[in-house]
């Protein structure tokens, strides 16, 4: 535990939703739910409004329906929330070369090793400067959590939102964890809260008192050790800048069982062309070729072949997957594929495999799959169903994203179907537009790429020079307040 409040904890705001707000005027102050809209569809992001209502993150879409049947439902567009995210990582880096981004939209940052905050006037004044900071260059907000440690920081970001700031002066920590729920501490998921309550503890106050040689008997050493330590408010785990990735992956969820074999071997042999798109991305290749199939009971299977050396070879690592999938049965339907590589490493074996070709191969598979894929696009797959055509049309145009008319300007799917795709016309900085339908293959229509969320961002390329220096024995009295 530090002495000062120098780890910071930022989590935006109800992001992908928020984002989704800010680039559609027509949205803003309305529910708003992002996530996969097919009959197995799940809430990636509901934005408040939608939340009020009782939906959340992780319920089925069309348990969302039933509950906010007048939301919108959006297709992620995570090209667009990758950018902002860059953005908010940028400014973060600026404070500290010590940052640890857990996901998109979250990240931890030490303060101290970056000399922006010493103390809590200090990081008081670092913290709302930040949240002015991304504001302004992305239009979003972002809730910040001051703490002496990473768990207490996190705690107090949630605590915090929306868009808030709350800082835990060291000392108070103890005083602040006691009336809260036991599930609010790391590692205790509904089994453990529900064990731990069946034993009498239902707030961080019982998990103390109960001591430590309870909490061990109860879930175990290990478990229990940490359990013990979290409820006294102690945490001395450093903010790691760099968080090596274990493994790479890509996995779809299928509106309608898969049941014909050829299919289920294009859909892997195209997850496998992905996964490795991801892989050099990163800059990165591996080892082991991993296949994870879920059937149509729910049972999941995985499969996996080291090969002789790191690679990142779409040849080698659509072959393997292949040759998994020969071992897996799929007769009953298939309802989830995913191919994935682990054993990363930072070169390839460069003797393996014929790099030149397979970039080349990779690049024009790349370029096949740009566009959402076609239901029998190979050769040796089966004609179409008949209901290919509306199919095609909700992947040519998803519920949300961006399109652009020569004639009416830029836009965004509202909803397509019977041939028909309707369209809003407005822009970030524009008041909400006017929406038009056109045939699904309008020549006229194409998609487009996200608009910027700030036309005009303010210039923040000397910041965070003008934040106020941090000093030894400055006011740091406020602790514990929480700012809108």
């Amino acid at each position: 535990m530090r002495p000062a409040p120098t780890i910071l904890h930022l989590d935006m705001d109800a992001f992908y939703a928020s984002a989704e707000q800010a680039a559609k005027p027509s949205l803003r102050g309305k529910a708003v739910v992002v996530g996969g809209l097919g009959p197995r569809g799940v809430v990636a992001t509901a934005s408040y409004e939608a939340r009020r209502l009782g939906v959340h993150s992780a319920m089925p879409t069309a348990q969302a329906r039933r509950l906010a049947p007048n939301a919108a439902y959006l297709v992620p567009r995570f090209s667009l929330y990758r950018t902002v995210s860059d953005q908010v990582m940028e400014l973060l880096g600026r404070l500290s070369p010590l940052v640890e981004p857990l996901s998109l939209d979250e990240a931890f940052v030490d303060l101290e090793a970056g000399g922006t905050a010493d103390d809590s006037a200090s990081a008081r004044a670092t913290g709302e400067e930040l949240r002015t900071a991304i504001h302004a260059v992305t239009g979003l907000s972002g809730s910040v959590g001051l703490a002496g440690s990473k768990m207490l920081a996190k705690i107090a970001s949630e605590e915090a939102k929306p868009d808030g700031l709350l800082l835990i002066e060291p000392g108070t920590e103890r005083e602040l964890l006691a009336p809260m729920s036991v599930r609010i501490l790391p590692g205790v998921g509904p089994a453990t809260g529900d064990h731990l309550r069946r034993a009498g503890m239902t707030t961080v106050h019982d998990l103390a008192e109960a001591g430590e040689a309870e909490l061990v008997r109860l879930v175990g050493k290990a478990h229990g050790h940490g359990l013990y330590r979290m409820a006294l408010g102690l945490d001395d785990r450093p903010v790691v800048a760099e968080r090596d990735a274990k493994s790479v992956s890509v996995e779809d969820t299928f509106d309608v069982d898969l049941h014909d074999r050829v299919r289920v071997r294009a859909e892997v042999e195209r997850l496998a062309v992905r996964c490795v798109e991801r892989l050099r991305a990163a800059d990165r290749s591996g080892r082991t070729v991993v296949l994870k199939v879920r059937r149509y009971d729910f049972s999941t299977l995985t499969r996996s072949e080291t090969l002789r050396g790191p690679t990142d070879d779409p040849t080698v690592v659509r072959e393997a997957a292949g040759r998994l999938l020969e071992s897996v049965d799929t007769t009953g339907g298939v309802r989830l594929l995913g191919v994935g590589v682990t054993g990363l490493a930072d070169y390839t074996q460069e003797d393996l495999f014929a790099q030149a070709a397979d970039a080349r191969e990779l690049a024009q598979r790349a370029q096949e799959h740009s566009s959402p894929p076609v239901e029998g696009g190979e050769e040796s797959v089966p004609e179409p169903e008949p209901d290919s055509a509306e199919l095609l049309a909700a992947r040519r145009w998803p519920a949300g994203h961006d399109v652009h008319h020569e004639e009416h300007g830029h836009g965004w799917v509202q909803g397509s179907g019977v041939g028909r795709v309707t369209v809003r016309f407005e822009e970030p900085w524009s008041a909400p537009g006017r929406v038009l339908t056109f045939r699904v293959d309008d020549p006229l229509l194409r998609p487009a790429d996200p608009l910027p969320l700030v036309r005009d961002a303010a210039d923040y390329s000397s910041w965070p020079a003008s934040l106020p220096k941090s000093r030894s024995g400055a006011d740091s009295s406020g602790g514990g307040e929480s700012s809108p």
